[in-house]
């Protein structure tokens, strides 16, 4: 029988330790982007889809808005911004986490030293940087062919940046946990993308929402996009625009109130409902 090693004072321990979460989270944010900009379809879908909607609305509706001093292009223009947001984050990791499991890959990361939360993180640093380019894209767009005002001063831009940052955040968090609804890879593309459709038209993306029926908006302030697309009006459109809101205000303490519950909604619906293996497997 052997007795336990153990250290001897004054010496080092020779034991390799393993990395941390972090650490291994920017790694695999890495190679998730590395992965990402490798699948030349992938990239062009993802970031050119909100880029054609705005194109297509933008230059079919471009006549002025009664009463808002605002024109229906710069409606669409600063809206988009939002759906842009919601398309990197909800779809994207909606599907994507959707087909990993099906093709077994979250279940052989499972069986690895990696810490759990490094493969969320590195699913983060992905979001973050498409959703900065997705953003980045859709203002010059809509700066350079639809009179998109960018704010000048610092408080509209502060504005942007917690609107964009706590929406971001939401949706990712949203879709991490809807990639669990579909029963398999194959299914999730139809299971992500029509919540995803109809929310664009009910929240103010597609459509006006002073145009919209009072119950139809009050489904989609359940919802982050509608409060995204409100807090992006707000920043980019002059304070006349107000009034085609459902309150005729921003309402910027309610927008940050509901989308810092949807960061913590979602954390806590990713906890309750995320699986590593498919209902298949067990």
């Amino acid at each position: 029988m052997t007795a336990a090693t153990t250290p001897v004072p004054g010496t080092v321990d020779a034991s390799p330790r393993l990395p941390g979460a972090w650490s291994v989270g920017l790694r695999r944010g890495a190679l998730e982007l590395r992965q990402f900009f490798r699948r030349r379809d992938q990239v062009v879908f993802t970031l050119a889809f909100p880029i054609v909607f705005l194109f297509l609305f933008a230059s079919i509706f471009g006549d002025d808005v009664a009463g808002a001093g605002v024109t229906a292009s710069q409606l669409y223009a600063s809206a988009m911004i939002a759906a842009g947001v919601m398309s990197t984050s909800f779809q994207s990791l909606g599907v994507s986490i959707a087909v990993e499991r099906e093709e077994k890959v979250l279940r052989r990361l499972r069986g690895t030293p990696m810490h759990p939360a490094a493969y969320f993180l590195g699913k983060l640093w992905l979001v973050l940087v498409t959703g900065v380019a997705e953003t980045a894209a859709l203002l010059f767009v809509g700066a350079a062919f639809f009179d998109l005002r960018l704010p000048t001063g610092a408080d509209r831009w502060l504005t942007f940046g917690w609107v964009f940052v706590l929406g971001l955040t939401g949706c990712a968090l949203l879709g991490i946990a809807v990639s669990s609804v579909p029963r398999s890879g194959r299914s999730a593309t139809s299971v992500v993308v029509l919540p995803f459709l109809v929310l664009q038209f009910i929240s103010g993306v597609f459509i006006s929402v002073d145009t919209l029926p009072g119950w139809m908006l009050d489904v989609a302030a359940l919802f982050p996009l509608k409060w995204m697309c409100q807090g992006f009006r707000g920043v980019f459109l002059p304070e006349s625009a107000a009034v085609l809101e459902q309150a005729g205000a921003w309402e910027y303490g309610r927008i940050a109130l509901v989308l810092g519950a949807w960061c913590v909604g979602g954390l806590l619906l990713c906890l309750m409902t995320f699986r590593w293996k498919t209902r298949r497997d067990g």
